[in-house]
């Protein structure tokens, strides 16, 4: 078998680098798709969380200012 002359051998090398750069851009759409779910979900958490914290003020805001000390409840 004849050795592959220079020119076959930079054709293959860039044959595959074509492959390698298809398959690392389908690997990055991936990433990018599971990025954007990731952060959807997030920004629904901040809400929930923001919603939440909101509720809970309003709760905070309906407990009396001073708690009834044991000696009001013994009388």
């Amino acid at each position: 078998m004849s050795a592959a002359s220079p020119i076959d051998q930079i054709a293959e090398r860039v044959e595959r680098l074509l492959v390698r750069h298809e398959e690392v851009q389908r690997t990055n759409a991936l990433l990018q798709e599971q990025v954007d779910v990731l952060a959807r979900e997030r920004d629904a958490l901040k809400s929930r969380l923001a919603a939440a914290r909101t509720r809970i003020d309003a709760l905070l805001e309906r407990l009396p200012a001073d708690p009834p000390s044991p000696e009001d409840s013994a009388a």
